[in-house]
Order: C-alpha cells, then structure tokens, then sequence
C-alpha cells in the first residue's frame, strides 16, 4: 500500500479491430475470438478526487463531446466506472472513497471500447489515489472481470487478442496508422449484437479462432494501407446490420 493522493487524472484510449474472428458461444455466454486491437488517440478521462467517507459518486463532465442526452447517461452502480471502482477497493480492502467526474470521447455503442476504456481509467487513477499499489497485470485480471475489452484499454498500442479478448500479444508497430471512422447517428447493443450473429449461425459449425490472418498483421506492421484494407474483416458486420 502507498499512501493516498487527493486528487489523480488518468486516460484510457478507444479501439478499433482491424481482424475480428468470433467463435461460438461458450457456456459462460461469451464468445472465444481472434482480433486484432489498435488503440485510436481519442480517449477516455476520469477525474478521481479523495474521499474520506467511502462514497463513491459518478458525474458526468459537461464537455464529454460524445452524449447527446446528458439527462439519460447512467451514473448509478450499472456504470462500468462505478463497478470498477468498487472492485478495485474490494480486491484491495480499502473503505476510502472517490468522486469521479467521466469525460467522454469515444463514440458510445460504437464497438470502439469507450465503456472499457472508461473502467481502465478508472482503475488506474483509484489505484493512483488510494495507493493500493496494483500492478499494470493485476489491473488486467481485475479488467478482465468487467470486460473482455479492458485489459487492452489499460495496455494501449496494438495488440493480437484470444480467448474473449484478454490474452494478448503487443504488437510493435513501426509507424502511425490514420484512420477515418463515421459513427452512424445511433448506437448498437454489444449483447444485442452477439445475440444476432448467433441467430444467424443457427444450425452451423463454426471453429473456434486460434490466430489472426499473418496478412493483416503484416499490413498493420509495415504499414501498408491498401493492403490492410483488402485485409480488414470483422465477424460482427453482418450481425450489426441485422
């Protein structure tokens, strides 16, 4: 244990998955998948200040650029912020407290891990401010508890994922990628979203994934943007347009 901060900032990144293989569901519910993970320079921002009192309160800060009805975001236990700050201070054993002012800019029901990245910086800076002294891969098996994207949120970079996500290789890139992203005007359920790619499996075998295609790694490595778009594919596009 160290000894406690008043006040931390901490910042998670969004993602987005340049390979995305799903197997079929698993008894747990989740789905093994193959991917491959590049952290995108919008990120996520949580403000965490010192609580004596061992409450923990969620706002939602005023320029999050990405909320359309403030009014209508969850700042109750169901949020990925207040549940990571909870599980944080059970695994630690620690009855200090935070207020947590959420800054938003990754697009939200996106697929591009804004949730996720909003519970890696939280776990960061309650790490930070309440000195519970966790290291980066004990913050990735709590992460991994709340979702199968956070452990990459608090890695960054890019990355091979298996399993659900949370077994991960960092991949060395040379150079940046840039990358035009159109978020549609509305936003998809990620369990709605799963529940349909199985609905349109139905009846099918389907392997489980064990890799990602060597060709669209080496396209990310080089980088070469023409064949890493004749290589991007992503298991999910037919079931989110369903």
């Amino acid at each position: 244990m160290n000894e406690p901060k008043n006040f931390v900032i901490a910042h998670a990144p969004g993602k987005i998955n340049c390979y995305f293989r799903v197997g079929p569901p698993r008894e747990d519910g989740y789905h093994d998948v193959a991917s491959l993970y590049v952290a995108v320079s919008l990120f996520e921002e949580i403000r965490a200040t010192l609580r004596q009192d061992g409450e923990l309160h969620l706002r939602l800060d005023e320029a999050s650029t990405v909320v359309d009805e403030p009014e209508t975001f969850p700042l109750g236990p169901g949020n990925l912020v207040h549940q990571a700050a909870q599980l944080l201070r059970e695994h630690a054993g620690v009855n200090l407290g935070a207020d947590l002012e959420i800054l938003k800019r990754v697009p939200i029901a996106g697929g591009m891990g804004g949730g996720s990245a909003d519970a890696a910086a939280t776990l960061v800076g309650c790490n930070e401010l309440w000195g519970t002294g966790l290291d980066r891969e004990e913050l990735g098996r709590l992460g991994a508890r709340l979702g199968a994207d956070v452990p990459f949120a608090l890695m960054g970079g890019a990355a091979i994922g298996l399993g659900v996500g949370d077994q991960l290789a960092p991949l060395l890139t040379r150079a940046r990628t840039d990358w035009v992203l159109i978020p549609a005007s509305y936003g998809l359920s990620t369990p709605r979203v799963y529940a349909m790619l199985d609905r349109l499996r139905a009846g099918q075998s389907i392997p489980v994934p064990t890799e990602v295609d060597p060709q669209v790694i080496k396209a990310l490595m080089e980088p070469d943007a023409q064949a890493l778009a004749d290589t991007l594919v992503n298991d999910l596009t037919q079931a989110s347009l369903a």
